[in-house]
């Protein structure tokens, strides 16, 4: 993990550093830490990484939707996605092995703190009815999924281009042992939770 972390930081510039990285190291710390009783900072969880994917479903067969998709990803995200092929057959839901079945992208570092922000302050927002996170996202290990039903909400994607309508699942996974950290991290990095 610690080689993983030096790669990231020789591979981006110094000078820069994301407007929520900082907010974490100067006012999450500490708050985590008062509230916790952390005896150390490296010892306050921090977001590890972020996961978007989308699932192709009825349009595995169509190459033009698997092209779009992958486009629309990279715009959203910044970082080219890897596609998931089926590992086995199943006849029930007509899947061949190796066929396309989603696409999803992993940030770290830099990029997974800028699209943290994007999806926080200017996408969720621009949700209909959006009133805050479920705090039901949480899988008992410290990990929040959102379900995403349009992929229009992010001002990357060109709105009278797109043909098709495409679901997103983000996964933010931190480095916390139990949710109620965890829900606190991320409401300290600026997320709303309706309860």
């Amino acid at each position: 993990m610690h080689s993983q972390i030096a790669q990231e930081s020789k591979n981006i510039n110094p000078k820069y550093i994301p407007r929520l990285k900082k907010h974490y190291i100067e006012f999450v710390v500490p708050k985590m830490m008062e509230k916790f009783k952390y005896e150390n900072p490296l010892a306050v969880p921090r977001l590890y990484k972020i996961v978007v994917n989308t699932g192709v479903g009825k349009w595995k067969d169509d190459a033009n939707y698997i092209q779009e998709a992958i486009q629309d990803l990279t715009l959203i995200t910044g970082q080219k996605p890897v596609l998931r092929r089926a590992r086995k057959a199943i006849a029930g839901f007509h899947l061949k092995k190796g066929e396309v079945v989603g696409i999803s992208v992993c940030l770290r570092g830099n990029m997974m703190y800028d699209f943290f922000d994007r999806l926080i302050n200017i996408a969720m927002p621009r949700a209909k009815d959006f009133k805050g996170f479920w705090s039901k996202g949480f899988d008992g290990k410290g990990n929040y999924n959102i379900g995403i039903r349009e992929h229009t909400i992010f001002p990357e994607i060109p709105y009278a281009k797109i043909k098709y309508i495409k679901g997103l699942n983000v996964t933010i996974v931190t480095t916390a042992q139990k949710d109620e950290e965890a829900k606190e991290l991320l409401k300290l990095m600026g997320m709303p939770f309706r309860d």
